[in-house]
């Protein structure tokens, strides 16, 4: 038996891990529980697996909590703090680390400080502090399984290669809700709009970069760090059936691709169990039905953050730092509704052109970073507005 505590339960993510974890109640038991304001969910989620440690984002509803389950053997904790120390807890053996954005950064450190072996659905974590990251893992002796589908894909493809014969690898993107539309189509895009992703169920964050292509950007950046590549070998192709996750060229010639249904409890299941495999839970893909598979080159024109993504992986040190906080903020103001939707690369590439380059080694040269563009991308946007 495997304890697990789940960073960002109440996320999709989170959700679809916990839904894995009750399949295989056998293997698995839910220790801890990390989420934001969704405190209904967490109450729910705590009456259902029972954990030992539980964090909410504010210090109020955290105490509202305790008083709801006083008498019970959990521990309530809040805020930055509070995740970290669910990522921490001493009786993990597996953590999940799947808080959105570079608030998942620094109790995915916690997890890896502690040696554990941490299934990765924050590529945030890997963006930023790809090189940091990965010191700590060889440091304290953690291990870092990925869990987004294409990085899922790529690491079984290598499962038994030697990374000295891989020529390139190919992340692929369903190429969002507006892979067909014009470009001049492009720019009265709502959020709802943006929204409906025909192809997976996310977090509103994370689809609206998935209808920017900046998701396969940040994921680019995210494969370099995770696999030991150099950016001339790492690529994107558009695949609207979401079928073939990755593709991953040998120095032979060989192209070995991972193929599976489009549903990410697949990815959070091999994670969880790696390095065995469980039957699955959701029926066998049938190609027969699904009769053609199609790949497109991305229109740079139509998704130009594709091009400010290649610049800051072909830059590296503090470039994915600057791309990733602008976006954050950028994609938060058109949720709002204070910008339109073209408006999200026209400001990220304003930043990201305008940003002047610096070693980031520390969490600290980092942070400084992220305040920092965080702090210039508002006050471009209130120009703009």
């Amino acid at each position: 038996m495997k304890n697990i505590s789940v960073l960002g339960s109440t996320g999709s993510i989170g959700r679809s891990s916990l839904e894995v974890i009750d399949k295989f109640s056998h293997r698995f038991k839910v220790v801890g529980l990390a989420a934001g304001r969704n405190t209904q969910l967490l109450e729910e989620q705590i009456e259902k697996f029972r954990p030992k440690i539980v964090s909410l984002e504010r210090k109020e509803e955290a105490e509202d909590l305790r008083r709801k389950f006083r008498g019970k053997s959990i521990k309530v904790t809040f805020a930055q703090e509070g995740a970290e120390e669910v990522a921490s807890f001493s009786e993990n053996d597996i953590v999940i680390s799947a808080i959105t954005g570079i608030n998942g950064l620094r109790p995915t450190l916690a997890a890896v400080q502690e040696g554990k072996k941490v299934a990765l659905a924050n590529k945030e974590s890997m963006v930023v502090a790809g090189p940091l990251i990965q010191d700590m893992i060889s440091k304290f002796g953690a291990q870092l399984i990925p869990v987004d589908s294409e990085h899922s894909g790529v690491f079984q493809c290598l499962a038994k290669e030697e990374m000295g014969n891989v020529k390139k690898v190919t992340l692929t993107a369903s190429g969002g809700p507006f892979f067909s539309r014009s470009s001049f189509e492009m720019n009265d895009i709502t959020p709802e709009e943006a929204l409906n992703h025909p192809r997976w169920k996310m977090g509103k964050k994370v689809t609206i970069d998935s209808a920017t292509l900046m998701n396969k950007g940040l994921e680019l950046i995210e494969a370099r760090w995770l696999f030991g590549l150099e950016p001339r070998q790492l690529g994107i192709l558009i695949h609207p059936q979401s079928v073939v996750h990755s593709l991953v060229e040998m120095s032979d010639g060989s192209v070995l691709a991972q193929l599976s249904p489009t549903d990410m409890k697949l990815p959070i299941q091999y994670a969880l169990t790696y390095p065995e495999r469980e039957n699955s839970l959701l029926p066998s893909l049938d190609l027969s039905e699904i009769k053609a598979l199609e790949f497109y080159e991305v229109n740079v024109e139509k998704f130009p953050i594709i091009k400010l993504a290649r610049l800051a992986l072909e830059e590296g040190d503090s470039f994915p730092i600057a791309l990733n906080a602008a976006n954050e903020v950028v994609v938060s103001a058109f949720l709002e509704q204070r910008i339109k939707f073209m408006d999200i690369s026209d400001v990220v590439t304003e930043i990201v052109e305008n940003h002047q380059k610096r070693k980031a080694q520390s969490l600290e040269d980092i942070f400084d970073v992220d305040r920092e563009t965080r702090r210039v991308s508002l006050d471009l946007l209130k120009k703009r507005s």
